[in-house]
């Protein structure tokens, strides 16, 4: 037996405490006003059963004992129930290709990916979460888990500088997220690949078809603008002239390549979004996951007491009930 609020039972110690001393007082009385008249004590006598006067304290006292009782959250026997997790398996993938430094959006392009995938992050609910990040290769940064403060802390530590080769491999991240599902008869999952749309090997719209094959619907996002923006070089000022070039020394302008995007979307049965200034934010695609179909991923059982504090307090309702409603006067002979 467990109590849920243990701290209440100091006022059913204290109720017993003060119930004992009662007893002990009114043992030693000779009648119900021991310094009254002898006339009053007759009247009394007349008028007022001693002994049922008795009982009746003594039910209210039962009845205030069991509710304290009550209120102290008695937990008696176990029981077991399921606990299932609903939802899918969302695998986020990550472009940390210099050009996601651009600050076509404030304060640049990786900032603001980062910001929005914070905040869909902490509205998940039941959901597995994993990234990956890629460049000019990818990686599986972390494996797919449902501690989304862990997965917070991955990623505001990801930077441009976390993979030397620079590129934008999008063929690669849609094979390390096919490979980041523990079992291939996964069901419901969802990769998120959020990039500026530079696609250095121009076979993802192939392997996005490849991949619902497996179950896996593809969603991109695209982060910038339409306009573009110059690639300031890492630890410059953007204000100054300091910009990536190429090998003529012309400035780089890196835009935002939409129509791939949509093309691996379309083809991966997935949605596009746009991440700038003023397009789509985190709750755009926390809704569309949300409106997916969930599936019970795990189930476990969870062993718990039971709370009994009803049957005590029905209990104590009882009593007090029949503790005011009860005479107090003498029967009377026929």
């Amino acid at each position: 037996m467990a109590f849920r609020f243990s701290w209440v039972l100091v006022f059913l110690v204290i109720h017993i405490f003060f119930w004992i001393i009662w007893q002990l007082k009114d043992r030693k009385r000779d009648s119900i006003f021991p310094n009254a008249s002898e006339k009053v004590r007759t009247v009394s006598r007349l008028n007022l059963d001693k002994g049922r006067i008795q009982w009746r304290n003594r039910l209210i006292l039962i009845g205030l004992a069991l509710l304290a009782l009550a209120a102290s959250g008695p937990q008696i026997g176990m029981r077991v129930r399921p606990i299932e997790r609903k939802g899918v398996d969302l695998v986020i993938a990550l472009d940390t290709s210099t050009s996601m430094d651009a600050g076509d959006v404030t304060p640049s392009r990786l900032a603001k990916a980062k910001f929005e995938l914070g905040r869909l992050i902490r509205k998940l609910k039941g959901d597995r979460v994993a990234i990956i990040v890629f460049a000019g290769s990818s990686h599986l940064y972390l494996p797919l888990t449902t501690d989304y403060e862990a997965a917070l802390l991955f990623l505001n530590e990801i930077d441009t500088d976390m993979i030397p080769t620079q590129g934008t491999a999008l063929s690669s991240a849609m094979n390390t997220a096919m490979n980041a599902f523990t079992e291939e008869t996964d069901k419901f999952k969802v990769m998120l690949m959020v990039t500026d749309g530079e696609d250095h090997e121009g076979q993802a719209v192939e392997l996005a078809t490849q991949a619902t094959k497996s179950g896996l619907m593809i969603n991109t996002v695209g982060v910038g603008s339409a306009m573009g923006s110059l690639i300031p070089l890492k630890g410059k000022d953007r204000n100054t002239s300091e910009y990536k070039r190429d090998r003529d020394g012309k400035l780089i302008t890196s835009t935002l390549n939409e129509r791939i995007l949509i093309d691996i979307a379309s083809a991966g049965n997935g949605s596009f979004f746009w991440f700038d200034n003023n397009r789509d934010t985190h709750e755009d695609i926390a809704l569309a996951i949300e409106n997916m179909e969930k599936k019970t991923i795990s189930t476990h059982e969870f062993s718990e007491y039971e709370d009994r504090y009803q049957s005590f307090a029905l209990l104590a309702f009882g009593f007090l009930v029949w503790g005011f409603v009860m005479p107090t006067r003498p029967r009377r002979k026929s």
